[in-house]
């Protein structure tokens, strides 16, 4: 697979030396790196910097004399798999959102086919006005995509939005669009993910060892792959991904009616979260006091939501998964003939680097006709990736 081509615009603002962090980011993924810095950003960091990072000559002036016999502003726009301008002023948003192309970044982004993404950061009252707002929404509606600024104190000392987002969320965004295949673009993708709880009393609850870490890695595999995605997801303290809608749940009660509720418009749904199978039959709701003898809790069953979506499916392929501590395969393909699934991804959820916790998982995948593949210890994103390749290969 040739080397990708990021473009990344950097226009004059305090913030300017945070994409000296995004560049690193993506080096560090062997991804080519040209940089355009507007005359204003020379003024906060020098060129060289940026430079030295890229290992590219950095460009600032439409009429600087080529290394090479190119047209520059066409050329670049031309290499870009994606254009980033980070910071992005006010300036260049308005610029570009009205047409006007007077210098080297504006003339590429007017110039270019590839995705263009912008990461704004300004002063709050700037962020807000109605203007900026308006020439946002505009380039929105032409297919431009931004990354929101995050809310915090800035460097004039306001506090509120208008704080360039997390460097590490901007080069996901990037990654995220370099991804290939796209073979899963415009197909919605519902993942459930995380543990839930049963409620026995204000401060007290039923859960399980389930961090999420599998659903998240399944819905940021999606996203990369070009679907939209849904993600489900009991208490967890994983990070969202960037891109992707999240909804958050706590009870057995609340994902089910999460997941119903998008169920009909999704294409592949893929059932990770570690659901409650019992509930207390009674919730007190005063805390419990500690008392002189034990304390005994009757259990009821709570809603089987796989179950559930499995009468309920029509054209979705259904997924779900069995973590067993024994007879794994055996119960696995039970539970995928009783819930009417597709597939069925299993693991033993006892063995070392595998399970709940882990950042790497060990699994069989059963298909609908009792078809297994197993796939040997790697991370959970390339189970993901892994059991895409499945679903859409009719494996």
């Amino acid at each position: 697979m040739s080397k990708k081509n990021v473009v990344i615009g950097v226009t004059g603002g305090v913030a300017v030396y945070k994409a000296l962090d995004v560049i690193s980011r993506l080096k560090k993924k062997d991804i080519n790196v040209d940089v355009i810095m507007t005359k204003s950003a020379c003024e906060f960091i020098t060129p060289l910097s940026f430079q030295s990072l890229s290992q590219n000559a950095v460009i600032k002036n439409m009429f600087d004399e080529p290394k090479v016999f190119e047209i520059q502003h066409i050329s670049l726009a031309k290499k870009a798999d994606v254009l980033v301008v980070v910071p992005a002023t006010a300036n260049i948003i308005g610029k570009v959102a009205n047409g006007i192309a007077d210098d080297m970044l504006s003339t590429t982004i007017m110039a270019t086919n590839a995705k263009v993404i912008f990461a704004p950061a300004m002063n709050t009252n700037m962020y807000n006005n109605p203007i900026v707002k308006e020439n946002i929404k505009k380039l929105k509606s032409y297919g431009y995509e931004f990354i929101n600024p995050s809310s915090g104190r800035l460097a004039c000392g306001d506090v509120g939005d208008g704080k360039l987002a997390d460097t590490e969320e901007i080069a996901e965004m990037i990654l995220s669009h370099l991804h290939e295949p796209k073979d899963l673009v415009g197909k919605k993708v519902l993942v459930t993910a995380g543990p839930t709880r049963a409620n026995i009393d204000p401060v007290r609850f039923l859960t399980n060892r389930s961090t999420g870490k599998m659903g998240y890695a399944i819905a940021e595999e999606a996203r990369d792959r070009g679907a939209e995605v849904v993600l489900v997801s009991g208490p967890t303290s994983i990070k969202a991904p960037l891109g992707v809608k999240i909804i958050k749940v706590e009870t057995n009660e609340e994902m089910l009616n999460a997941v119903k509720a998008e169920f009909d418009t999704s294409d592949i749904v893929v059932k990770s979260a570690a659901v409650s199978d019992y509930k207390p039959k009674t919730y007190s709701d005063k805390k419990i006091k500690k008392g002189p003898g034990n304390l005994n809790i009757e259990l009821e069953r709570d809603n089987d939501i796989l179950k559930e979506l499995g009468t309920l499916k029509k054209h979705q392929i259904l997924v779900g998964f069995a973590a067993e501590s024994n007879d794994v395969i055996e119960n696995a393909h039970i539970k995928l003939k009783k819930k009417n699934l597709d597939y069925i991804v299993a693991n033993n959820i006892i063995e070392s680097n595998a399970g709940f916790g882990s950042d790497t998982n060990r699994v069989t995948v059963i298909n609908r006709d009792g078809k297994e593949i197993s796939l040997d210890n790697m991370s959970k994103r390339l189970v993901g990736h892994e059991l895409f390749n499945m679903i859409l290969n009719n494996k």
